[in-house]
């Protein structure tokens, strides 16, 4: 198998030339879209769906940064805001209406513990999926392998290495469920703040 094959395989792989020949692609897109003028929106959603694996819609704020794109599949109305890093080596499956604050770090790529096999040069990708209706807060990173429900809220500052299952908020380093999302927060926006009248007139009616 050549290096390629491994990588996709989810086998230790060398980052060669042939590997490296593949990243140029998003280089050369991700060069692009940073340098967009920032005020045309459409002009960045083109590059956004030329860059990524699979979107509807998607739209990221510049600056982004990922290793192929190619390998990032995110369903409808994905938004990333300012400095989102995804380390696409293996798969990074986002689901629908998903929301990623700014400076928000995925990462497949790993390397192995022990300094003798790390210094080999091999690496190894891990896949991480998202689902429908997250909310990733601020500087959260999440780690090779991680699997994140639905429905979910992930605290601002999280390290997330484990996997968060449906309809929690969990936050924190290392990332723990801090409790599930219920019925009465259908009208909070944040603590103890209710949605007014005027909006949840507009928000039930849709």
């Amino acid at each position: 198998m050549n290096n390629i094959e491994r990588r996709d395989a989810g086998l230790v792989y060398f980052s060669d030339n042939d590997v490296f020949e593949e990243q140029k692609r998003a280089r050369v897109l991700t060069q692009k879209l940073n340098t967009v003028d920032r005020s045309d929106f459409d002009a960045i959603g083109k590059i956004v769906n030329e860059l990524l694996g699979k979107s509807d819609g998607a739209f990221i704020n510049p600056p982004f940064y990922c290793d192929y794109g190619s390998h990032i599949e995110v369903g409808k109305n994905f938004f990333a805001n300012y400095n989102c890093t995804i380390l696409d080596v293996a798969k990074v499956k986002i689901g629908d209406n998903c929301q990623m604050a700014p400076n928000v770090a995925i990462y497949t790529a790993g390397h192995p513990v022990h300094p003798d096999t790390r210094n080999s040069g091999y690496e190894y990708g891990i896949e991480v999926t998202i689902g429908d209706n997250v909310w990733i807060g601020g500087n959260t990173v999440i780690c090779p392998g991680v699997h994140i429900g639905n429905n979910v809220v992930i605290g601002a500052g999280s390290v997330v290495t484990k996997d968060i299952p449906d309809m929690v908020i969990a936050a924190g380093n290392p990332c723990r469920v801090i409790r599930e999302i219920t019925e009465e927060d259908r009208r909070h926006y944040y603590k103890n703040e209710m949605i007014d009248d005027e909006a949840w007139n507009i928000i039930t009616n849709r």
